[in-house]
């Protein structure tokens, strides 16, 4: 049966050792003893499952919203050297709002 990442996250420990016991590969030897944060890398690494969550935004532009920051961030180092701090503070914020922005997106 082949698993996800989110499926094998939610199993609980006996559920995945029992998986374990049925894989024949050198990462999950010694599955018996091993706890979940240790045992549930080694099992995506067997089968071949990438180890962590994958977020998709929804809703908006990433890449542009992506780009701006990169732009704001070429800005905030001319501001840092001019000492511009009103405009400085002004371009953190806006950084801060667009990362804010992607990650209430993120699914």
């Amino acid at each position: 049966m082949a698993f996800t990442y989110e499926e094998l996250n939610k199993m609980t420990v006996a559920q995945l050792r029992e998986i374990a016991q049925g894989i024949d590969h050198e990462s999950v030897h010694g599955y018996s003893t091993m706890h979940k944060e240790k045992l549930l890398p080694a099992i995506c690494n067997a089968l071949g499952i990438d180890a962590h969550v994958h977020h998709h935004v929804v809703g908006i532009n990433k890449q542009k919203i992506k780009l701006e920051i990169r732009q704001l961030k070429l800005k905030r180092e001319e501001a840092i050297k001019n000492k511009d701090y009103q405009n400085l503070k002004e371009i953190r914020h806006r950084i801060h709002t667009l990362k804010h922005t992607l990650r209430k997106h993120m699914i």
